[in-house]
């Protein structure tokens, strides 16, 4: 299913027992996916830009997962590594008044996964998810497969489906 072009995928895993929680997840799903690894270099200013580097990929295929307070509660946004998280248009798309970024240490702890590393998927405590409409665009997407150095590859669908996501004009170019 790679759309990576001479990227060598890795076989999506036949058991949900080994892997990261959110490769896991996609396994049990029985989804189409492809893992994408790829050598993190811990001096990298933007995990997200690093991994689109690395890969190859347009950074408009590559989506990072943010993790913000919208009115006291936790609400993942989903959008492109090329682009920011517009926080006012956040907070409307999930019926809030104000959203922040959440504090990275409480990221992790909820999510269970480290920054730079956090996945929509197979997260600890499932948040409320938004994911930028722009990824509806294309025919697969990149986003962060539990760990630094690590991406899957899935289709948009598969994405908002798997997290419950609603999807809304939330990243700015």
């Amino acid at each position: 299913m790679s759309a990576l072009g001479s990227l060598p995928p890795v076989a999506k895993r036949a058991t949900p027992s080994a892997g990261t929680p959110a490769t896991v997840a996609l396994s049990a799903a029985g989804v189409d996916w492809t893992a994408h690894p790829y050598t993190h270099d811990p001096a990298a200013e933007s995990f997200g830009t690093e991994a689109a580097t690395a890969l190859g990929v347009a950074p408009e295929r590559v989506l990072k997962t943010l993790v913000a307070d919208v009115d006291g509660a936790l609400v993942v946004a989903v959008v492109p590594v090329s682009g920011t998280l517009d926080l006012k248009a956040l907070a409307s798309a999930v019926g809030g008044k104000r959203a922040a970024m959440a504090d990275p240490a409480l990221a992790e702890r909820t999510t269970g996964y480290v920054v730079g590393g956090i996945s929509p998927l197979g997260q600890r405590k499932r948040l409320r998810t938004v994911v930028d409409a722009s990824a509806l665009e294309h025919d697969t997407v990149l986003v962060s497969g539990g760990r630094r150095g690590l991406d899957v590859e899935l289709s948009p669908a598969d994405l908002v489906r798997l997290t419950g996501a609603t999807t809304a004009p939330v990243g700015r170019p």
